[in-house]
């Protein structure tokens, strides 16, 4: 009977030869446009002419909602295999994902009441 992870140590060895393999074949071919293109280097706006230059200062309540939507987004990640495992792991499990939920709903509404989601 084979080891479980043998197999996975093959498919990491497999996905790595095969990453590195793509990489030295581009390198090697050199696949590059023969008529360089003047506008390559400027701003993309969806094929509009670009307004202004791209580095413009955001407000940080653009990096708050990113950050708010990381963190909920992370909470899905550590939700599903939970809810999919929750039998076998018992009421033990349910005890401590609703603290994890408590902690996060904490946090939430503690950028509710400080105004950090309220959009200006």
């Amino acid at each position: 009977m084979q080891q479980p992870w043998i197999s996975a140590v093959a498919f990491l060895a497999v996905a790595v030869l095969i990453a590195l393999s793509l990489v030295a074949l581009s390198a090697f071919l050199r696949v590059r446009s023969r008529n360089p293109v003047p506008t390559t280097g400027e701003t993309y706006e969806c094929g509009e002419e670009p307004d202004g230059i791209a580095w413009v200062q955001f407000h940080p309540r653009y990096y708050v909602i990113a950050l708010i939507f990381v963190l909920f987004d992370v909470e899905a990640v550590f939700l599903l295999p939970w809810a999919l495992n929750i039998e076998p792991l018992g009421l033990w499990a349910i005890v401590e994902m609703t603290l994890f939920l408590g902690v996060l709903l904490l946090g939430w509404l503690y950028a509710l009441r400080k105004g950090a989601l309220r959009w200006q």
